[in-house]
């Protein structure tokens, strides 16, 4: 049986020191492939004006800039101490990216702003998810796309511990497991999107994972 679910934080890495440690860490799943850059595309983000909710240190936003046909870019960050490493981070890319501070409950965007909403690995520190899915319908476009991708809590005991003795640097492995256990199972996120306005999103399961993709329709 899956242990319930124990809710982390909503307020984000706000300490300069975790947000470093958090950026190594980052930069080491970048370069393993493993943020949901490639699950992403195949889901049909193709690029436009593209929003990222809980960029953290950019990585995710930015991999996907470079092999998109990207219009603007633009990520809504709730930690100051994050944003100021994206900068950094979307300087040395080379890449034009507008970081906001915000909250993805009530995100400080017009309607219909966006053509693609991405997300990797903040789902599970959103206060209240069908709020967030909410505001991502409000700012896409009519046959606009989005892709969330999060861990999952059903992973498994093997599972679970390959990947805590892998996570380097070792400050991050207490946050992994407080992370593990705050995700959504397929059926907690699937009843989610059904009291929300993604209530035609689709949520698929991977290794270590969840997915929820689809496009807007507007009429």
């Amino acid at each position: 049986m899956t242990a319930a679910r124990v809710i982390e934080t909503n307020e984000g890495i706000q300490s300069e020191l975790t947000a470093e440690i958090f950026d190594e860490f980052a930069k080491g799943m970048r370069d393993k492939g493993w943020n949901g850059v490639a699950e992403m595309i195949a889901s049909g983000i193709y690029g436009g004006d593209i929003l990222e909710i809980g960029p953290g240190p950019g990585y995710v936003g930015l991999e996907l800039a470079k092999r998109v046909k990207l219009n603007s870019f633009t990520g809504c960050e709730i930690s100051p101490a994050m944003i100021q490493i994206a900068e950094k981070n979307a300087r040395e890319y080379g890449i034009e990216a507008c970081y906001v501070e915000g909250n993805g409950m009530n995100m400080p965007f017009s309607d219909n702003a966006f053509d693609c909403v991405i997300s990797n690995g903040s789902l599970h520190e959103w206060e209240s998810p069908v709020l967030v899915f909410n505001e991502i319908y409000r700012v896409l476009r009519p046959g606009g796309r989005y892709c969330i991708t999060d861990m999952r809590r059903d992973i498994g005991f093997f599972k679970q511990s390959m990947i805590y003795l892998s996570t380097k640097p070792k400050e991050i492995r207490p946050g992994f497991l407080s992370s593990l256990h705050a995700a959504y199972t397929k059926g907690e996120m699937q009843e989610l999107l059904r009291n929300s306005r993604l209530c035609d999103g689709m949520v698929k399961e991977d290794f270590m994972g969840l997915s929820i993709t689809g496009e807007i329709k507007k009429y």
